[in-house]
């Protein structure tokens, strides 16, 4: 038996939740005495996993799937797993994760459990925390199932290097044609997505305008950090779908979330709370997310913005 780890790539780099998935796996694995195997699709170093704990690494080169689709790779999980014997099957969290993980639990007949935040508190009835009720409590969860399938909540374990020696096993999944020319999942080439980033910059109808999107990109770019919106200004058409966050959009678990402009609607916050530090900039002191965020500043963002983007600049000069 084994538990299966499927390492997430973006252009052939491991992102960064799948690097936490297998720090992650590699404990699971202790608690069970069990190695751990990680599934990885088109990765161009496979052996980076070794320095997190993969003592297998199962590696796919194949051209037809280098753009995301939920229903094959859910369908080459199921494979792996029914290969190695896997016993926990691990996925992260993140906007494909979410797509992948109910059709694995149901391929391998699995129990699921989303959102968890920590390791299992007992193998022996196998037992998780997890987030719950749009991440304002938590419940421990038991999955009784033979195989479990895990969804691991972004930024709640962290990455830990666990050097092993180990091994790259050519994986030659067999692939279903009609399934391969199925729509395929929204990806944006060549810029930080709102999955992977540490940093994330959003903004609202108070920027009043999509031609106002710049001062958002260039205060984005410094930081490093993807760009992000509020469910009406995707629903304007300022900003494309992909970029929305929250309870109806994607969630975010950023290291430092943004928000300019937004005042914080219920369904908005219940997706970004997660994020370890919350910043608003509104007009509006009465704005109800300065009730959820860390630090809030009172202004108009057309001053605000151009100002911290003017002393952003001379901090990087200053520390290059």
């Amino acid at each position: 038996m084994s538990v299966l780890v499927f390492a997430e790539t973006s252009e052939g780099k491991y992102k960064k939740t799948a690097l936490e998935a297998t720090s992650y796996g590699k404990n699971v694995a202790a608690q069970l005495g069990e190695p751990l195997v990680v599934l990885t699709i088109n990765a161009t170093d496979p052996s980076a996993l070794f320095n997190y704990g993969a003592e297998k690494v199962l590696s796919i080169a194949n051209d037809s799937l280098k753009s995301f689709n939920a229903k094959v790779v859910a369908n080459i999980i199921r494979q792996a797993a029914e290969k190695e014997n896997a016993q926990v099957v691990i996925i992260d969290s993140n906007a494909n994760g979410l797509y992948i993980a109910p059709m694995v639990a149901v391929n391998l007949n699995a129990g699921l459990a989303s959102n968890v935040i920590a390791l299992p508190s007992s193998v022996s009835p196998f037992t998780v925390k997890r987030k719950a009720f749009s991440n304002k409590a938590f419940n421990n969860c038991i999955i009784n199932t033979p195989i479990k399938v895990i969804g691991l909540s972004k930024n709640s374990y962290g990455i830990i290097e666990n050097p092993v020696t180990g091994t790259i096993e050519s994986f030659s999944p067999t692939l279903i044609e009609s399934d391969l020319t199925s729509e395929k999942m929204e990806q944006t080439a060549g810029k930080i997505t709102i999955a992977d980033a540490d940093i994330v910059v959003s903004g609202g109808r108070g920027l009043k305008g999509p031609e106002n999107w710049g001062m958002i990109e260039e205060l984005a770019s410094i930081l490093g950090a993807a760009t992000a919106c509020s469910k009406p200004v995707s629903d304007l058409g300022w900003r494309p779908h992909s970029e929305h966050v929250g309870q109806t959009g994607k969630p975010v678990a950023s290291n430092l979330y943004i928000a300019i402009g937004i005042s914080g609607a219920i369904q908005h916050l219940a997706g970004v709370n997660s994020s370890k530090v919350k910043v608003v900039i509104n007009t509006d002191p009465e704005a109800p997310f300065f009730k959820a965020a860390d630090y809030g500043i009172v202004g108009d963002a057309f001053e605000v913005i151009p100002k911290l983007i003017e002393k952003l600049k001379e901090f990087k000069a200053n520390n290059a």
